[in-house]
């Protein structure tokens, strides 16, 4: 029987080891690949196809969102199932518009990832109950919910903002200019309505993209794929 290849992405040594257990429990899936970052799974994507690859969002560096539309933008046949903490329909959205196969929770139950992982590989989505249900829930209410409208570039600057990047950080991190990242903040102030990095911090809480206020980390990635002044 041919098994299931899995590149698996997680900055977590100690997850991806049991991830990797519970995966190849089942003798129909194989993890031959494992990455600590986004950046690191792009390049090996670059030379190696997968049958799915799994994925984690809150990785340091570029992310899993943005490895996720790189990835998607090199392969438009690549299956990537998200595999995150984060419980909010906005995430959700952003990761299946990014291209994304299938959403899956943490929290759920285990056996969600594997059944995700067999779906993908037949070419099916899967989206944890939890998160789907919010979304319906959402749809029917006629609730808006504006971070949803961004787009995954602009849901990431968001994102990095929210967590204390500095504009540096994030344009060496995006592999965009300094001036892009500020046009970019100047454009989410605008759709989101806010008009400082408070409310920005306190959107991003209330609707679940970070769990709390992080000290300003000011990360900078030493990706190989930064290029200083590319838009």
């Amino acid at each position: 029987m041919k098994k299931i290849r899995v590149l698996l992405v997680d900055d977590h040594e100690v997850v991806r080891s049991g991830l990797r257990r519970l995966l190849e429990l089942n003798g129909d899936i194989e993890v031959v690949v494992e990455a600590d970052s986004g950046e690191r799974a792009y390049l090996i994507c670059k030379d190696t196809e997968f049958d799915v690859i799994v994925m984690d969002l809150s990785m340091p560096g570029i992310g899993g969102l943005e490895a996720l539309r790189r990835i998607v933008q090199k392969d438009p046949k690549a299956k990537v199932v998200v595999f995150t903490m984060h419980e909010n329909t906005a995430s959700a959205t952003q990761a299946l518009s990014a291209g994304a196969r299938s959403y899956v929770i943490k929290s759920g139950p285990a056996d969600n990832l594997v059944t995700a992982v067999r779906e993908a590989s037949a070419g099916i989505g899967y989206i944890s109950s939890s998160i789907s249900q919010k979304i319906v829930l959402q749809d029917i209410s006629g609730e808006y919910d504006p971070i949803k409208s961004l787009s995954t570039r602009e849901f990431e600057v968001f994102r990095m903002l929210a967590e204390g990047f500095h504009i540096d950080s994030i344009a060496y991190n995006l592999n965009i200019s300094h001036k892009t990242v500020a046009n970019y903040q100047s454009s989410l102030k605008q759709k989101l309505g806010i008009s400082s990095a408070v409310e920005l911090v306190r959107l991003a809480i209330q609707s679940g993209v970070i769990a709390k206020i992080k000290p300003n980390i000011e990360l900078i990635s030493t990706s190989p794929l930064y290029v200083h002044g590319k838009n």
